[in-house]
């Protein structure tokens, strides 16, 4: 069902929705199908795998979609960012670091620059390099984040767009995975809305079924934050960022950690191993509070069909009933 915003106007989508571009999770694929459904689907650049970066575009085929990078890693191999421009991407996403060094050379190639951010600060500093869309992640989305909540942080965010850039578009993401949430961000101020763990738990996404099955069983509830993990894993993440992780042996391993107890010494070992094999107590399993709105993985299509039509539903029938 066809949903009518600015974000669907200027990047000729039927509806405003954008797939997160999560690393390793998030492949051409995913991306393709988000975008033959009407929204927009974005491969996850991640930490910087050029083969597989150039795989995932050629998953991705004809379809017109985007690619996130991870701007801290991003900057340790800046040539990344030629290989996904060279693919002719429709915008690229920078998170997580100054898009600063990137956005002139985002621009200069006609490609959307989209820049996520997690605070006030970061959503100025985005309109100070010229983002043409600003995606305003809450902390309750699943992966790395902040600690503002999507509720406050979106309309202070759409507040600062009106009175200094009123032509940049706005995105909200964090917590939202169905048709009431497509629907708040809009009441919000938002142009649309990224969609994370919904889509993570999509047939198309490059996770493994054991990990999604479990996640799926679980509650809102059931996620942890947690920085450890980035350490086991050698990546060193600017520190005002955590993980939101669903809570298992691992995790919960991880958090002890934080309270001074050393991990075990083959942890990284088991993490490792326990992604390759899906095994659900000792890998990471991203995923954000939404989880607990989530209780299938359909196709990302029969997702994006569903998320349109009960948010034009809820705009439609339910917004009139308050104000008759």
């Amino acid at each position: 069902m066809p949903l009518t915003t600015r974000l669907t106007q200027q990047l000729g989508l039927s509806v405003p929705i954008i797939s997160a571009p999560m690393p390793h999770a998030a492949g051409g694929k995913l991306a393709a199908a988000v975008s033959a459904a009407g929204g927009l689907g974005f491969i996850g650049g991640g930490y910087g795998e050029d083969l597989w970066l150039e795989h995932q575009f050629e998953l991705a085929g004809r379809q017109k979609v985007g690619c996130g990078f991870v701007t801290w890693s991003l900057a340790k191999r800046p040539f990344l960012l030629d290989l996904a421009l060279d693919r002719f991407p429709v915008a690229i996403m920078l998170s997580f670091g100054d898009p600063e060094p990137f956005a002139e050379r985002i621009r200069g190639d006609g490609v959307k620059l989209i820049c996520q951010v997690h605070s006030k600060a970061h959503g100025l500093r985005a309109l100070e390099v010229g983002a043409d869309i600003i995606v305003a992640q809450g902390g309750e989305g699943g992966g790395h984040g902040g600690l503002r909540a999507t509720m406050a942080l979106v309309p202070e965010i759409a507040d600062m767009i009106a009175a200094r850039a009123p032509e940049t578009l706005l995105v909200a993401a964090g917590g939202i995975a169905d048709g009431r949430g497509l629907a708040a961000s809009l009441m919000l101020g938002a142009d649309g809305a990224m969609m994370r763990t919904r889509f993570w738990a999509s047939r198309e996404a490059l996770v493994h079924p054991n990990l999604q099955a479990t996640a799926i069983a679980a509650d809102g509830d059931a996620t942890i934050r947690t920085s450890q993990i980035d350490k086991l894993r050698g990546l060193t993440w600017p520190p005002e960022f955590t993980a939101r992780v669903l809570s298992n042996d691992f995790a919960e391993s991880c958090l002890a950690a934080q309270a001074n107890a050393p991990l075990p010494e083959d942890a990284a070992r088991r993490y490792f191993a326990a992604m390759e094999t899906g095994d659900p107590s000792q890998a990471a399993i991203y995923v954000g509070e939404a989880i607990g709105l989530i209780d299938d993985v359909p196709p990302a299509a029969a997702l994006i069909e569903r998320v349109a039509r009960e948010a034009a539903e809820l705009l439609g029938i339910r917004a009139p009933a308050f104000v008759a």
